[in-house]
């Protein structure tokens, strides 16, 4: 048997009006930044290594930022990985394999050798930029696409 189901007007309007006033600050905090953004890694020379800048799209999605620079593992590669707050404030990290010695500090270091590093990182609208915290300099600067 079916029974009609009963709403209450005043608790179906009082349920919309809490949902507008909660979910908005919940989803939109940490996905503020969502989206594709075109990430520059510019880093100076350093010692006897050559200076290099390179293009890759980066994705924020739930407020965490990806990015894929050549393919994950191998030589030339970079991956940067890492949370943006909703503050704009962003702790990345940077992991990747060394490519041409000409550009690796000391010369001496294998193609393919693995290396880390933080990146401190601040996003604002539509643009973003980034500082390598160890090692050599190397800037970052994020555009939302």
């Amino acid at each position: 048997m079916n029974l009609p189901k009963k709403t209450i007007p005043g608790a179906t309007r009082f349920l919309a009006a809490l949902t507008l006033l909660i979910l908005p600050s919940v989803s939109l905090a940490g996905e503020t930044f969502d989206g594709k953004w075109l990430t520059t890694v510019s880093c100076e020379s350093a010692r006897d290594a050559l200076g290099y800048s390179f293009r890759f799209v980066s994705e924020v999605k739930d407020g965490n930022l990806r990015g894929l620079h050549g393919t994950e593992g191998q030589p030339s590669s970079l991956l940067i990985e890492g949370k943006i707050d909703a503050d704009g404030t962003g702790k990345l990290y940077a992991t990747g394999r060394t490519g041409s010695k000409e550009y690796v500090p000391g010369r001496d270091t294998p193609r393919g050798t693995e290396y880390s590093y933080s990146i401190e990182a601040h996003f604002k609208g539509t643009k973003g930029t980034g500082t390598r915290i160890e090692g050599r300099p190397c800037s970052f600067q994020f555009e939302k696409q």
